[in-house]
């Protein structure tokens, strides 16, 4: 985030430069965009956002995700100003992550917080000030008696009262909100078919709707970073759902890092592809999460996203855009289309959230014991976090299991890369017989072997 901060200039103070980065920059998000217009996101925040004055730095954020064809169901909650509420009328329960029983005066209070945030909400995607992120937006917000709930009922002796739980969502309603290019607006409250209001959690709800309406993402925005109970940071980046049920069973988690944990693994139990957890204050957090490669919150998924597989016909192109930037300063030997295509089922790709940023092939010559290793690419905006390693030692592992004693490649410029994870330098004749043939001596490459 400090790199982009420090990108991030004024058009009066931009240097020459900055032209080019925002070019760069607006081409890489390309993907993304592509990817996603069209799905659901749920997002889902509570009142402490709003209390800490974050609404209007969030509400430009997600307008623009929405002009950029996202389909938006967002759900806030109340808890910290139904607490205030409550503090004012002299009442002594006080609202945490658990579910607690909700009293009649409470519930008022549950009323009126969720009728005052909701306005706030709607002013604030009203706005369209000349020279502000949200000029010409035009977004509309539709709230409406979308949640059927029923009570929490009697538990261990304790009547829960007015403690609802979701029951179900009018999905149908929903989507035609969403299909008119509306955002839907949920809050914390869920009326039953006599009439009841119910409080229900923002997190419970969220995650509802996300499995109802099969979202593409949910995304809860918290006061900071999933922790421990000593407070540091436990997790960041990418997590498994298997090892966030680790997480929740070794209770080391705090409470509302355990709370956004526990439900974003139900979500992606039942379906969601990808469940994330957000830092709210660090501005723009939403967009980074969703627009940059490693995110700035925790992403749970079924299985880790970065993901190592054999390239198929489908995949040629996205290993073109790799190799033709350094097919063209003279790093690789010029292949072409039909060369890849012929040498697809050699090639390994590295692929992130649907997008491949990495490659290598290896070709063998067994009857010498050896598999040479080519096209070792890794996108330049995503290296520096080991992923050349991580090909390397697949390739590595590959020629193992073919039985080869030694891994050779050929290279121009990246000789030290080698030479510092192992690489020896050969000659000519240390090739297969068969290379030493089609040894393309203008270029003059030199040979690093590896053994195995």
């Amino acid at each position: 985030m400090s790199n982009l901060d420090n990108d991030t200039l004024s058009a009066l103070d931009a240097p020459e430069y900055a032209p080019a980065q925002f070019v760069r920059w607006f081409r890489e998000v390309a993907p993304y965009v592509h990817r996603f217009r069209g799905k659901t996101f749920v997002i889902g925040f509570g009142g402490e956002l709003i209390n800490e004055g974050l609404l209007n730095t969030l509400i430009p954020d997600l307008s623009l995700l929405s002009a950029l064809g996202i389909k938006l169901v967002l759900v806030h909650g109340s808890r910290p100003q139904v607490n205030e509420q409550l503090v004012l009328k002299g009442e002594q329960t006080m609202f945490g992550r658990s579910v607690s029983p909700t009293s009649p005066a409470a519930l008022e209070c549950a009323k009126e917080a969720a009728g005052e945030i909701r306005l706030d909400i709607e002013a604030a995607f009203s706005q369209g000030l000349p020279n502000t992120p949200m000029s010409n937006a035009q977004i509309r917000v539709i709230s409406g008696n979308f949640v059927t709930a029923r009570p929490v009922g009697v538990i261990d002796g304790v009547d829960y009262q007015h403690a609802g739980t979701v029951r179900k969502l009018d999905t149908d309603a929903m989507r035609k909100v969403l299909d008119q290019e509306a955002i839907v607006l949920l809050s914390p409250l869920g009326f039953s078919p006599t009439g009841d209001a119910f409080d229900l959690a923002m997190e419970d709800l969220a995650l509802n709707a996300a499995v109802t309406l099969r979202a593409e993402k949910l995304i809860y925005l918290t006061p900071g970073h999933v922790a421990t109970l000593s407070g540091e940071t436990a997790v960041a980046g990418e997590l498994a759902r298997a090892e966030a049920d680790r997480l929740l069973s070794s209770a080391t988690l705090d409470e509302d890092s355990a709370v956004f944990i526990r439900c974003a693994s139900l979500a992606v139990k039942r379906g969601i592809a990808r469940a994330h957890i957000v830092p709210y204050p660090l501005d723009g957090s939403i967009l980074l999460e969703i627009f940059t490669h490693d995110g700035v919150g925790t992403m749970v998924v079924e299985d880790t996203l970065d993901d190592l597989r054999a390239a198929t016909l489908d995949d040629v192109a996205a290993i073109l855009q790799l190799i033709e930037p350094l097919e063209a300063d003279g790093t690789l030997v010029a292949r072409g289309r039909s060369v890849v295509e012929r040498e697809v089922e050699r090639f390994t790709v590295l692929e992130h959230d649907s997008i491949i940023y990495g490659c290598v092939s290896i070709s063998p010559y067994l009857s010498e014991g050896m598999v040479e290793m080519a096209c070792l690419i890794v996108h330049p905006e995503w290296q520096g976090s080991g992923e050349g390693e991580i090909l390397l030692r697949h390739a590595e592992a590959r020629a193992r299991a073919m039985g080869a004693k030694r891994l050779f490649v050929l290279t121009t410029r990246t000789s030290h890369w080698f030479m510092k994870r192992g690489f020896t330098q050969g000659g000519v004749s240390d090739l297969p017989k068969e290379k030493q043939a089609l040894y393309n001596r203008s270029r003059n490459s030199l040979v690093f072997i590896k053994k195995l």
